[in-house]
């Protein structure tokens, strides 16, 4: 996929997000946000996954340690959920390494708890 596809891909993840929180606004648990992120971009036509088991690769062993990603859009963006009072750089630092260990080049981290819904939006990529 080129980098047009993926920036208009993201460019409707973006949009989606901003009808949940214009729905739903600030200061519920992430399951909330994320179910409803989900139902809109399916809605949209989007195939999206959820809660996707994302293994751990260790010495030639594929090692099933409980990571998850919370939504993987069009099988090439995955999108981070948080529900927190501001993001750090650990949360940047996660979705990276969810990113290298998928083998994927773009990610949101999206914070439903900013007063402003674009104050809480962070795009992550991998430089393979």
């Amino acid at each position: 996929m080129n980098e047009n596809e993926m920036n208009q891909i993201t460019g409707n993840i973006i949009g989606a997000a901003m009808a949940v929180y214009t729905a739903l606004g600030p200061g519920l648990l992430e399951n909330a946000y994320e179910g409803c992120l989900v139902y809109e971009l399916r809605k949209r036509n989007f195939k999206v996954d959820q809660q996707l088991v994302l293994p751990v690769y260790y010495d030639g062993l594929k090692i099933d340690v409980g990571y998850r990603l919370d939504i993987l859009v069009e099988d090439v963006i995955i999108v981070e959920i948080k529900s927190i009072e501001k993001l750090a750089p650990i949360h940047e630092a996660q979705l990276l390494t969810y990113l290298r260990l998928s083998d994927k080049r773009l990610g949101l981290l999206i914070n439903f708890n900013a007063i402003h819904l674009t104050d809480g939006i962070k795009r992550v990529a991998n430089k393979f």
